[in-house]
């Protein structure tokens, strides 16, 4: 480690010792990559975050910007082990820039990096920006991808419609998609298990006949009679067989937090209306 950090202070002492001017930006700009590859096998994450952000500047005098926002992103990736707050700024200086220069890819990219650390509130605001850019490049599948999370963080705030209508979106989307169609009875799964958290019979009822309307396939599926034995569990107000139904469907296909989360909400809901209908008789 020592001699990382020595090797790194003698790339930055020859940069100072002739500084960073006219035609000598290419030379600089090589003497500081090498310190910051330096600074990070030393694992000296200030120090590297300090050198690439020594290194975007270098490239915005040379008016090389895509150089300069990768450089920005690079100096992201090791603040984030050591200050968010300056992680945050070098990835906002990098998002600009490869929005000025028409990169809406890697914007999206930087979106989706900023929702590390991030309050849910706020990680959906990113990722609904990252679907944007993502979407005007056509790059469907992250674009899905991000609304996915969307969808996943809005649920958790009880924000159901919201995350409904990105579920049914894509697979609505997905069904004219070879490689996506299989997807499908997951997302309209998902829906459906937004609406059981409404704790309304008839919507996830209806919910479940525009589903088999709009993929005749997903009728015969595990999913769709999983819904549809949960409708009739809670239409009967019996928690038994709501947790037998969960228990059978988990034993085949196991559930993961997202679902199991969304599950025992419906069930915390169900006693509840038990426990108030005990009190009232």
């Amino acid at each position: 480690m020592g001699d990382h950090l020595g090797r790194a202070e003698e790339f930055e002492k020859k940069l100072n010792g002739w500084g960073i001017f006219g035609s000598k930006y290419e030379d600089a700009a090589d003497l500081l990559e090498k310190a910051a590859n330096s600074y990070k096998l030393a694992k000296s994450w200030d120090q590297a975050g300090k050198a690439y952000l020594k290194l975007a500047d270098c490239h915005l005098k040379s008016d090389s910007k895509h150089d300069a926002a990768n450089a920005y992103a690079e100096a992201a990736k090791y603040y984030k082990k050591v200050d968010t707050n300056e992680a945050a700024s070098c990835l906002e200086r990098a998002v600009n820039i490869f929005c000025e220069i028409g990169r809406l890819n890697m914007a999206a990219s930087g979106y989706v990096f900023r929702t590390l650390h991030q309050k849910i509130n706020q990680a959906i605001v990113y990722y609904e920006k990252a679907a944007e850019f993502f979407q005007n490049e056509e790059v469907t599948t992250s674009a899905n991808q991000c609304n996915l999370k969307v969808a996943q963080y809005a649920s958790q705030l009880e924000q159901y419609e919201k995350a409904i209508k990105i579920y049914e979106d894509i697979a609505r989307h997905s069904l004219g998609n070879n490689l996506l169609k299989y997807g499908v009875k997951g997302h309209l799964l998902n829906a459906g298990m937004c609406h059981l958290c409404k704790a309304d019979v008839v919507s996830i009822t209806n919910a479940l006949e525009k589903y088999q309307d709009l993929d005749p396939t997903f009728t015969g599926t595990r999913e769709c009679k999983f819904l549809s034995h949960l409708a009739a569990a809670i239409d009967e107000e019996d928690i038994a067989k709501f947790t037998d139904v969960v228990k059978e469907f988990d034993s085949m296909t196991p559930l993961d937090s997202w679902k199991t989360t969304m599950l025992l909400r419906v069930k915390e809901k169900l006693k509840a209306k038990e426990l108030e209908e005990d009190d009232l008789t």
